[in-house]
């Protein structure tokens, strides 16, 4: 594909050379940047314009396409000098980066300065794009000399649109329902974008917290890019509500303690430059709030812990902007404002760049040689350690999207930090161990995504403080503060063996590849059966959860289940006889089949979108089963019976409160449905009398009569203080340790202990009639900000249950285990709760 879209490119580009003359994006478009709102499309046309129109100056690349087929585009504009030995600055910065392989000396002086651009990575916040326009034309026309001046000491990359499929979808909708002019009125539905509205890629992700995960397409293909890049700074366009004065750098406060004073300094520079030009506008700004620098899969955040100069410029007027609005203070912003504005930083950010291109190139090189000596760094290495080979194998990917060096080590007799008790102890290493030494140019970006706890210089935060790779992978870590020795390439791999013919299989149950693996059998349609109970067979032991596959009734079986090893890394194991050691024979009620389930996924107003795209993308991207997207609004219309599981996300729909939905989903679930609610979803079912209550909900009863009886001081508080004053209640993200019953199917495949992320204070009471399978005791915290009345409140809770209803079950999952699809150990929990959870003793026929 990436063929066909270089193909359309250059076909473009020579169509558009017979214009020969370079046009501003009026004159191309027909109409002044702002007054429409310009299709994805038509930005594609006006880049291949620019690059056939400015050869000398300009060279366009395309590096991928979006789910739904449009393609994403990188410019680079550069000298004429420059761009002609383009990929020799490209290689020479990695150099300077100690991350050639060619090992050659990196030559600084003389090296220009690297400026990426990034619009739109949020679709709903469309100005970006438009400048984007603006700010290629500005750099490219004859008649501009500045930036001819800036470009001898610069390169700049320029990627129009992150997020095509997001804008699109919000640009096509304004499209449709503005009239011929403009409605400024904040009321009127141009203002007011439906469900799940264009801020998020086709799946419903927000791309702007994928950067260091990688989980989407458009990320992935963009990384890899950037990391053969490394740009020396990099500015991420936004927009924020549209009452709000522009944002520029520098940030607010917490700063994450690896980001280096020169990387502060610059910010301000950069700073003060804008402010300078938007001071002679008489444009308002703000500077040093509400975006941190802090979580690492920021457009901002993952370039600075890369070594460059990483900013977030925020815009007023996202979503409810449309071409004009009048904001609060009763002034008319429109879209023309808006792209005037990122255009105006952009132009300022590569001026001041240039200007001090040569220690802008001095302090990136001092960067990365600080790197491979550690400097700064609390731990030396990293040890993750599973018996689990797939495990380790997933921690390695993603150590390799992020350019990370690794290898294994075989040392007995090392101490360090143990991730699971927050303490110091002997390293116990398993049979797969990767370790990462904190000597490597990208030190300081291991360090931020490993460490066991990220230092918070202010609790006030933007998003999630706790991230670490062990706890979201499921891995037993170690932090030392000493280097150690690292060999190889990381941890070993095993080659699988074919199964021959036999009588049965056994395919162990311990990853989520296993889940993966059992929904390819099943959509082979391969009858499977799962153990209960552990069992020995030819005196190896068998854990529960193991799957059974049989030849009987599963004609050739041995050829497809060899497919699905070799696809997943699991190696099966023949049996020759359904009679066990010790145990369940393949004939015992502790054997149960596996039904091949029909999936309905709540979706629509009122429905998180973000966390519906993930359940959404799971099944479709990484299970590859089909899975049916319900409109909630259209719940009592819907004929439940052509389902068996129906998820229901974190919502707020009102339609699932009333009385008649409620009885038609027990009724439902009492004929022997499978209702598997998550976050919000389980609040809203304990408010429903499901079985399920809200632990303290009670209590908070009690605290509004007790409120009667305190002192009027007690209410006395300072104005000012109103946002610390709020975080004793706050839980932005925050990693707990849940302890598992795994004799219950919910839990296969898990030690006794999982760790989950905690994003609210909704702890729930044990369940009197069903099954408390992950719950929290009194000393599980473990990392990642609380404030302390939530800490308080969270003991002797569950977080995911089962219960019995009539014929039917009930799943419950007080968090997101499927969290931003990077949360990896808890697909499996989620992939039990489909599959595992509610089996009979025969197949059932839906």
């Amino acid at each position: 594909m990436i063929r066909k879209i270089l193909f359309f490119l250059f076909f473009t580009a020579t169509l558009f050379s017979a214009g020969a003359q370079l046009k501003s994006p009026e004159e191309f478009l027909g109409y002044k940047i702002g007054t429409r709102y310009t299709p994805h499309w038509k930005i594609v046309n006006y880049f291949n314009h620019l690059a056939a129109n400015a050869t000398s100056l300009m060279k366009l690349e395309a590096y991928g396409e979006t789910n739904e087929g449009r393609p994403l585009l990188l410019a680079f504009i550069a000298s004429a000098d420059n761009l002609q030995r383009l990929d020799a600055i490209r290689v020479n910065n990695l150099r300077l980066a100690n991350l050639s392989r060619d090992k050659m000396a990196a030559l600084e002086d003389g090296s220009p300065a690297i400026v990426w651009l990034s619009f739109n990575v949020h679709g709903n916040e469309p100005s970006s794009s438009e400048a984007a326009m603006s700010t290629a034309y500005e750099l490219l026309n004859p008649a501009n000399a500045k930036t001819k001046e800036w470009l001898k000491n610069s390169v700049i990359i320029i990627d129009p649109c992150l997020n095509p499929d997001g804008r699109d979808r919000y640009v096509n909708w304004f499209n449709s329902v503005a009239g011929k002019n403009s409605n400024a009125n904040p009321a009127s539905r141009e203002h007011s974008e439906p469900w799940p509205g264009g801020r998020t890629n086709h799946y419903n992700f927000d791309l702007n917290r994928d950067w260091a995960w990688q989980t989407q397409v458009e990320s992935r293909q963009r990384i890899k890019v950037y990391n053969q890049w490394m740009p020396h700074v990099h500015v991420d366009f936004h927009e924020q509500g549209y009452n709000s004065p522009y944002y520029f750098a520098p940030a607010a406060e917490p700063f994450h303690e690896v980001i280096t004073p020169w990387q502060r300094e610059f910010q301000t520079t950069i700073g003060r430059n804008n402010a300078k030009y938007f001071d002679a506008n008489g444009w308002l700004y703000f500077t040093k709030e509400r975006f941190d620098l802090f979580y690492p899969s920021y457009g901002d955040t993952y370039p600075t812990y890369n070594g460059s100069i990483g900013m977030t410029y925020e815009q007023g007027g996202h979503s409810r902007g449309g071409l004009a609005v009048i904001t609060e203070d009763g002034e008319l912003l429109t879209l023309v404002d808006r792209a005037a504005h990122h255009t105006t930083t952009a132009l300022s950010t590569i001026e001041i760049t240039s200007a001090n291109a040569a220690r802008v190139v001095k302090e990136f090189r001092k960067y990365f040689n600080e790197s491979v000596n550690a400097a700064g760094s609390t731990y030396k290495t990293f040890i993750l350690t599973s018996n689990e080979a797939n495990k380790i194998k997933a921690v390695q990917q993603v150590l390799d999207q992020n350019g990370i060096e690794y290898g294994t080590i075989t040392r007995e007799g090392l101490k360090g930090l143990h991730y699971g008790s927050m303490k110091e102890q002997p390293v116990a290493l398993k049979s797969y161990t990767v370790a990462i030494s904190a000597f490597q140019p990208r030190s300081r970006m291991a360090q931020v995504l490993l460490e066991p706890v990220s230092k918070l210089s202010d609790s006030a935060t933007y998003d999630i403080t706790a991230w670490s790779i062990p706890f979201a992978y499921g891995v037993d870590a170690y932090a030392l503060k000493d280097k150690i020795d690292i060999q190889g390439s990381g941890a070993r791999t095993e080659a699988i063996t074919p199964v021959n013919d036999s009588y049965g299989y056994l395919v162990p149950y311990k990853s989520f590849d296993a889940a993966r693996l059992l929904v390819y059998l099943i959509e082979k349609d391969v009858k499977l059966r799962f153990a209960e109970k552990d069992f020995i067979y030819k005196a190896k032991k068998f854990d529960k959860g193991t799957l059974i596959v049989l030849k009987k009734g599963n004609e050739k079986v041995h050829n497809i289940l060899n497919e699905a090893a070799m696809r997943f890394n699991i190696q099966p194991v023949a049996v020759e006889s359904g009679f066990m050691d010790n145990g369940g024979d393949f004939g015992s009620p502790d054997v149960k089949f596996i039904n091949k389930p029909v999936i309905a996924l709540l979706t629509g107003e009122g429905v998180g979108s973000n966390a519906a795209g993930e359940i959404w993308h799971f099944f479709d991207q990484q299970l590859g089963y089909p899975v049916s997207l319900i409109n909630v609004n259209e719940i009592k219309r819907v004929d439940w019976s052509a389902y068996s599981v129906i998820i229901i996300p974190d919502n707020y729909a009102a339609v699932l409160n009333e009385k008649t939905v409620q009885e038609q989903l027990k009724n439902w679930v009492t004929g022997g449905g499978k209702l598997i609610a998550l976050e919000g979803g389980v609040t809203q079912l304990s408010r429903n009398d499901w079985g399920i209550k809200l632990k303290g909900a009670d209590d908070k009863k009690d605290d509004k009569k007790d409120d009667k009886k305190d002192s009027d001081y007690s209410l006395l508080k300072k104005y000012g203080d109103r946002e610390r004053d709020a975080l004793p209640d706050f839980i932005p993200g925050a990693v707990y340790k849940v302890e598992l019953d795994n004799s219950h199917p919910l839990a296969f495949g898990y030690n006794d202990i999982y760790y989950t992320l905690r994003q609210d204070n909704n702890v729930y009471e044990f369940l009197k009639d069903g099954w408390n399978v992950g719950f929290i005791k009194k000393d599980n915290y473990l990392a990642g900000f609380t404030g302390s009345k939530v800490k308080e409140k969270m003991k002797d809770g569950l977080l995911f249950g089962v219960q019995e209803y009539g014929s039917g079950h009930v799943v419950y999952m007080a968090d997101n285990v499927l969290f931003r699809s990077f949360w990896e150990n808890g697909k499996l929990l989620f992939c039990n709760a489909v599959f595992m959870v509610g089996n009979k003793l025969k197949f059932q026929l839906r």
